[in-house]
């Protein structure tokens, strides 16, 4: 009887996943963390037995383009709108501020404009999906805290989209006057098409949708091509896939009766998204890590204190209470999942060396797994102010 090798590790590195997401939960951890540490453990840092870091890479990318099509179909544009000082302005204020802290730290160490503005983007970006999981345990989703945060959340994942095309105009310097110009075009194409199909939200219904409407299969096939179809037409126009499958997720949203969209791609979106933190835990060298440890933790206690100073003020001076405040800028002080995508563009265009990018890579992922541990203390401070309802802050209905 003959075993294809590659089943054997197929099935080993799943159930692997398996028992390190049951331990995390026993651990009330998000599976995020989960997917990191068997990434580092399965790869070829750890027991190495996932070798081909290029395959599982390029089967993140797919997860990054899948997880962005899902931001735009569940992104809530009135939503953004009602609380639009906070989700826009808090937004604003944050980014800048993460680029003068960074700024800051570059004078006294002579950094270049261009190495100031690539590191304040990666710190500025916090993890959606850890955050909206740490709300969800928690049950306050539906709090004015957790609307707040989740609307801050979804403003820096719109706002990654012009990051990477400013990072791609930084690595570039030789970029062609055509290259530019098309890429500045359909990025004006890009926010006028999002400002126009918001506006036709449910108004228009689904293109030949009777042919298919009672066919599962068939809407399997539609929805992939419907996410990767539009980024692909982004990537011919020298712009982000990420940017083309956002667009295509807001635009398919904006339709009558597309929730089979969103049902048929969940599936997909949980396997390639795990790929992709998988990817990101084995590109994370455990020797680099431990020779590095002290200026590593230095690196990730100052993000997250001061990405929990900053988004604190910011949401004082937005008019939240002290407690309130502080406790969600404790919830944004890691760094993102979309900051691995940058630290990984900034590698390629020569923005960063090969040092600086395995120190990035240990900080980012070192900030997310310490995340649920930094929040919980100031989540037990903040809920010193209960409302006698059983929850700190008081619930939107």
């Amino acid at each position: 009887m003959h075993t294809d090798p590659s089943m054997l590790i197929v099935v080993f590195s799943i159930f692997f996943i398996i028992i390190i997401g049951f331990a995390l939960k026993f651990f009330r951890q998000p599976s995020v963390v989960g997917y990191l540490l068997a990434g580092l453990a399965l790869g070829p840092f750890g027991m190495a037995v996932l070798s081909d870091t290029t395959t599982v890479a390029r089967l993140g990318e797919l997860g990054v383009v899948l997880l962005m099509f899902f931001v735009g179909m569940e992104m809530c544009l009135h939503c953004l709108i009602a609380k639009w000082r906070i989700v826009i302005i808090g937004t604003l204020l944050q980014i800048a501020g993460s680029l003068a802290a960074v700024g800051l730290i570059g004078l006294y160490f002579d950094w270049s404009l261009t190495r100031i503005i690539f590191l304040g983007f990666i710190i500025s970006l916090s993890s959606t999906s850890v955050v909206i999981k740490f709300l969800e345990d928690r049950n306050e989703l539906d709090t004015d805290v957790g609307q707040s945060v989740v609307g801050v959340l979804l403003a820096q994942d719109v706002a990654v989209i012009p990051m990477i095309l400013i990072l791609q105009f930084l690595g570039h310097t030789s970029l062609s006057g055509v290259v530019m110009l098309k890429q500045t075009l359909g990025f004006l194409v890009f926010l006028s098409s999002i400002v126009w199909v918001s506006r036709q939200r449910d108004k228009v219904g689904f293109p030949f949708a009777r042919l298919f409407f009672n066919d599962p299969e068939f809407q399997v096939f539609i929805a992939l091509l419907l996410c990767f179809g539009s980024a692909m037409m982004f990537s011919l126009l020298d712009l982000s896939p990420a940017m083309g499958a956002f667009a295509g997720g807001i635009a398919v949203a904006a339709l009558k009766n597309t929730d089979w969209v969103h049902h048929h791609l969940s599936p997909f979106r949980v396997v390639f998204i795990s790929m992709f933190f998988v990817s990101v835990g084995m590109q994370l060298d455990i020797v680099f890590l431990i020779e590095n440890w002290l200026q590593v933790a230095l690196l990730v206690l100052g993000v997250l204190a001061t990405n929990t100073l900053l988004n604190g003020l910011v949401f004082r001076g937005l008019g939240m209470s002290w407690r309130r405040s502080m406790y969600a800028g404790a919830l944004l002080s890691q760094i993102g999942e979309f900051s691995f995508v940058l630290a990984a563009i900034g590698h390629r265009q020569g923005l960063i060396s090969d040092h600086g990018f395995h120190l990035a890579m240990s900080t980012i992922v070192v900030s997310l797994i310490l995340t649920v541990v930094w929040v919980r203390p100031v989540a037990r401070w903040a809920f010193d102010a209960d409302d006698g309802k059983g929850h700190a802050f008081p619930v939107i209905r």
